[in-house]
């Protein structure tokens, strides 16, 4: 819930947080509003899925128009993807012989979520007794090499781009992977990227600075993230964080 989200963050001392939902906005405003008045301040964003030679790629957008044509577009048309992914996904650990179904994914999910993800299914899992904890759920089937994921085929990263870019955002490439980043950043940067995420719990001190390193060749900012979920997968709000010299440049594309 972003209110919860809202909570916690003020909970762990931090005074900027980025909603960035899967292929929605429909939880900005309500985190808006319910850190009205409060000390922090939430940059209205978004996480756009897409695909390209059978990687997913996710672009962030910051500071954009929750309401845009644009976006409003793509999030109708993900909501049936991701649905229809969602049911492929049922079906293949049906067939691995896990007990599953879509009424159980749309329960844990709540009334309130109409824009499926994995760790909807994972929490499903959880109270099917399938496996003990999400963490578990991702690492034994549902992470990106395991047999029941599906990539979420939505658009390419460069329409990605362009929907962030439309919907007067500042599109951030998501936990890039260096093995793709040559290949596919100059194009990027063409259609409107600009920055890279080089800052989160997991990425070591060395791909960080060659991510550090590719932001500044291309002249991009760089941007930080928790990549939280929810707290069976995360640590507290806050326990990750990126300071305001981290992310100036990014912060001043935003007028913040």
């Amino acid at each position: 819930m972003p209110e919860q989200v809202v909570e916690g963050a003020l909970a762990g001392g931090l005074d900027v947080i980025a909603l960035t939902d899967h292929d929605t906005t429909a939880g900005v405003d309500r985190a808006v509003q319910a850190a009205s008045g409060k000390r922090l301040h939430v940059v209205p964003g978004t996480e756009l899925s897409s695909t390209i030679d059978g990687h997913e790629i996710h672009i962030l957008g910051f500071f954009i128009d929750p309401s845009a044509p644009p976006l409003l577009k793509h999030h109708a048309r993900a909501l049936d993807l991701r649905r229809d992914r969602m049911e492929r996904m049922v079906a293949r650990l049906t067939d691995d012989g896990l007990d599953i179904g879509m009424e159980a994914v749309t329960e844990a999910a709540g009334a309130s979520k109409t824009m499926l993800t994995r760790p909807h299914l994972a929490r499903a899992m959880v109270a099917r007794g399938l496996v003990a904890s999400v963490p578990e759920a991702f690492d034994r089937y549902l992470g990106n090499r395991h047999a029941a994921f599906i990539p979420t085929e939505l658009q390419s990263p460069k329409e990605a781009v362009k929907v962030v870019v439309e919907s007067g955002g500042i599109a951030v490439w998501a936990h890039p992977p260096l093995g793709l980043l040559s290949e596919l950043l100059p194009g990027l940067v063409a259609a409107g990227l600009r920055g890279l995420e080089v800052s989160r719990p997991r990425t070591s001190r060395r791909a960080g600075e060659r991510l550090r390193a590719a932001a500044r060749e291309a002249g991009l900012v760089v941007s930080g993230g928790s990549d939280w979920h929810d707290p069976e997968r995360n640590e507290p709000l806050g326990a990750f964080y990126v300071t305001e010299k981290d992310v100036q440049p990014l912060l001043d594309e935003g007028s913040l």
